[in-house]
């Protein structure tokens, strides 16, 4: 704990950015919310006790799946894939965007208790805004029209957002926010995979995204997508409920 207090206060301009980010995609979750809610002729609180206690279950259960990272042959051993957004698109599709949001937030709250920072919130920044590229398409989608056909597109849809903002955010930020935190050349770290991935050309940061994070986003969409379709009907009624259908 005190070692957190300590990260904040030593990186208050990055906390701030991270909450910064949090701010601007609760209240687009919210709009966009209202605007599904206004559609489907529904009034729903956004909120709840319920809710809130399935939040924080989900937000666990995504936060240990986080731990369980497994490395991919075509990109360098510090891209891994974990299935932390699984039980988040889950829930997400049940309680709707701002749930999202606020399990993708306590996700990374939670993690950084238990396990601390070790890149000055910038690894934790880009968990949460690639996390919730895919989330919040996906749950808008769903929220406006809630069926089989739509949670297929819904699931299209956030994977195919994820692959595009992860890759752009990754040669546009978070590969020279590394660089520069680690005192590395970034020439370095795009020599890590060309050294790995023979599409990878030297040098070209485009080529490494393109080569190296595009297809870990669609693998990870793609996966998480196919068991949430698999498993959320049946799973439905019990998580807003607590009873079977």
């Amino acid at each position: 704990m005190n070692g957190l207090l300590e990260s904040v206060v030593s990186n208050i301009p990055m906390v701030l950015e991270f909450l910064a980010v949090i701010v601007v995609l609760f209240l687009a979750a919210f709009l966009l919310e209202k605007a599904a809610q206004k559609k489907r002729g529904v009034k729903e609180p956004m909120l709840n006790t319920r809710k809130v206690a399935m939040i924080g279950m989900f937000s666990a259960i995504a936060m240990i799946l986080m731990f369980f990272e497994f490395p991919l042959p075509f990109a360098p051993s510090f891209y891994e894939l974990d299935f932390s957004e699984l039980p988040i698109l889950i829930g997400t599709f049940a309680f709707g965007p701002v749930a999202g949001v606020l399990m993708e937030f306590v996700k990374i709250l939670l993690k950084l208790f238990i396990k601390g920072t070790s890149t000055v919130f910038v690894g934790d920044l880009a968990n949460f805004a690639v996390g919730c590229s895919f989330i919040l398409p996906a749950s808008v989608v769903y929220a406006f029209r809630k069926n089989k056909k739509s949670a297929i597109v819904a699931c299209v849809v956030g994977t195919l957002m994820m692959t595009v903002f992860g890759t752009a955010f990754n040669a546009v930020y978070l590969l020279p926010a590394f660089a520069k935190l680690y005192n590395m050349p970034l020439d370095t770290i795009l020599q890590m995979g060309s050294d790995i991935n023979p599409l990878v050309n030297e040098g070209s940061i485009v080529s490494f995204v393109v080569a190296c994070v595009a297809p870990l986003n669609l693998i990870k969409g793609a996966s998480v997508s196919l068991i949430t379709l698999l498993i959320y009907k049946p799973l439905s009624p019990i998580i807003k409920t607590g009873r079977r259908g």
